[in-house]
């Protein structure tokens, strides 16, 4: 925590949103096991907020402690709607029609799905056991709308694999991006899996960390290969299907077949 607000809090509302760098708190493991409690650090991040005098501390702050803020507030789902670790919060949503080829939920654990930043993100998540959390919410999206995987398929993977498994927060977060827990994201809200990466990783230095087999490629098009000129991609020695794959899915056919079934499930509910 004391590493987190010297060297990174005051670019944390910038820095949080880039997966090649270093611009989380990493308190989240901590948080989990109960090495440090959420009142130490709210209390330790408004003060060190308050005594510093650059600019652009007190967003820092307000930023910072409104996760701090959502991660409390799973707990208070999970303790009051404890089914939601297994059920969706809106039960409407348990009819929810469900898709996904065979090999689709596998090619996703692996970080084979032909996205990279997705693929990037839980290449991660394999070697590291953690994953940028921007990167995660994309990686989500992808799984549950883009392939019509279940979420809880998603969410036990996560729990399985990451070092900050808190059954609260990665239920609520599972939830959120299936449009069926607290405050979910508006079910139009659809991740196109590629360009979150411009906006990221504008230089492709995360894509290239975990996807070697991409390295050569131009940052106009690491988070394209499927978009790339033939001859940009031999020069960059990427053969698709074979030493990296195709997506597994075209994103804007999944993208209206999800909402064509989301704006069912939300008619019927208004119904």
């Amino acid at each position: 925590m004391e590493r987190f607000l010297r060297e990174t809090f005051i670019g944390y509302p910038v820095t949080r949103d880039r997966p090649a760098g270093d611009g989380t708190s990493r308190l989240s493991p901590h948080l989990h096991f109960g090495e440090i409690s959420p009142r130490r650090i709210w209390h330790s991040v408004q003060d060190h907020a308050g005594r510093l005098l650059a600019g652009g501390s007190m967003r820092a702050c307000e930023e910072f402690l409104r996760e701090i803020g959502w991660r409390e507030f799973a707990h208070h789902v999970l303790f009051h709607f404890p089914h939601t670790a297994e059920k969706p919060l809106r039960g409407d949503f348990a009819s929810f029609p469900r898709a996904g080829k065979p090999g689709d939920l596998r090619a996703w654990k692996r970080g084979r799905t032909g996205f990279p930043l997705v693929d990037a993100g839980m290449r991660e998540l394999r070697a590291t056991g953690w994953m940028h959390p921007r990167v995660r919410m994309v990686a989500a999206s992808f799984l549950v709308k883009d392939l019509r995987i279940h979420w809880l398929e998603g969410a036990r993977w996560f729990w399985d694999t990451l070092v900050d498994a808190d059954l609260a927060n990665n239920t609520m977060g599972w939830q959120r991006s299936a449009g069926c827990g607290a405050d979910s994201a508006p079910f139009f809200r659809i991740f196109n899996p590629s360009t979150p990466g411009s906006k990221v990783d504008p230089e492709g230095a995360y894509v290239r960390r975990w996807i070697p087999e991409l390295t050569r490629l131009p940052k106009a098009w690491i988070h394209r290969p499927f978009e790339a000129p033939i001859e940009v991609l031999a020069a960059a020695g990427v053969d698709l299907g074979k030493t990296y794959p195709r997506p597994i899915v075209d994103h804007m056919q999944a993208r209206a077949r999800v909402l064509a079934a989301l704006s069912e499930l939300s008619t019927d509910e208004g119904d």
